[in-house]
């Protein structure tokens, strides 16, 4: 992939993160350093790539004439949908970008069929999505809820860690997209094993204070997949190499380990946690998810060698 194709993947997937406006401003700083961050690990000097693209001074125009070939169409194509449903399914200005998208770049009805298998992974979103957080009292809900088996916990976490892992392995970019709604439905069953019933609402709330935003993260996984080779075609196909599998999946496992285990001491303890506290908790997990990987990395490539881009909706609707 030439760098001018490089360059015009992240405008595009950066120009989907901000179609709606509705971005909060911590969200907003997240992007900013993942673009900076992407452009620097290609060799590219863009530090203004993220400037650019908020201060409208890249067109989708201008993206399309970048890009050449039918399979860097495809992928950019294919990560600005992700981009899109990120944080939930599409808002009307996404879909009407989305149609904008396929149009310039002249994909086929494919493109609309992909479209709508993200829409269902986005959609699987916890149980508990149309209501509300219960809200009641931390010591009512201690004394009305069964003491989960914190082994038990402790074991599905590892295990969805594994998993996501693995997915950021596969070559096709809706197995990426899979890993932020597995992680939801993690916190989401924990803090029910606790005696919570949350909304997704609140799960995102959850994951913004401790410092993953939905659509940089999606940018994050992506973009390493990207600049690794291993997205799509252009990839040279699953499990590449050793040094890019554990670069790649290294992020994957440790956040979700990371966000496992903080929201298992968060509803253990009643909700009490403050938001620093909770932050510089997750930070210090992560690094300990980090250390673990290469330990089950063997486990991560084993998952990786059972799983196809036609699982993963599965995955997703029954975890």
């Amino acid at each position: 992939m030439t760098p001018s194709e490089t360059r015009a993947i992240v405008s595009l997937s950066l120009l989907a993160a901000f179609v709606d406006g509705e971005k909060h401003e911590r969200e907003r700083a997240e992007i900013k350093r993942i673009a900076e961050g992407l452009s620097q690990a290609d060799g590219m000097n863009l530090p203004t790539l993220y400037q650019d693209v908020l201060m409208k001074r890249v067109s989708l125009a201008s993206v399309a004439g970048d890009l050449k070939s039918t399979e860097s169409k495809q992928l950019a194509y294919e990560m600005a949908v992700c981009v899109c449903d990120a944080d939930g399914t599409q808002s009307d200005a996404e879909r009407m970008f989305l149609a904008d998208v396929r149009s310039s770049l002249g994909l086929d009805a494919s493109a609309a069929q992909f479209s709508q298998q993200a829409e269902e992974i986005a959609a699987a979103v916890p149980a508990a999505a149309a209501g509300t957080a219960t809200a009641v009292a931390p010591a009512a809900v201690a004394a009305a809820a069964p003491s989960p088996d914190s082994a038990e916990l402790d074991k599905s976490i590892l295990n969805a860690s594994i998993l996501n892992g693995a997915l950021e392995l596969l070559p096709e970019t809706l197995s990426t997209m899979a890993i932020i709604p597995l992680q939801m439905k993690l916190v989401y069953r924990i803090g029910k094993a606790y005696g919570y019933e949350l909304d997704s609402g609140h799960v995102k709330d959850f994951l913004a204070t401790v410092g993953v935003g939905l659509t940089s993260q999606y940018l994050e996984q992506a973009g390493r997949k990207l600049l690794g080779g291993l997205l799509g075609k252009m990839g040279g196909g699953l499990l590449r190499g050793l040094g890019n599998q554990a670069v790649s999946s290294g992020m994957s496992f440790a956040s979700t380990y990371a966000l496992g285990h903080v929201a298992k001491r968060y509803y253990a303890g009643g909700r009490t946690l403050s938001a620093q506290m909770l932050k510089e908790t997750f930070s210090g997990v992560v690094q300990e998810g980090k250390s673990l990987q290469t330990q089950y990395l063997p486990a991560i490539q084993e998952k990786a060698r059972t799983l196809d881009a036609g699982k993963v909706l599965s995955l997703v609707r029954g975890a």
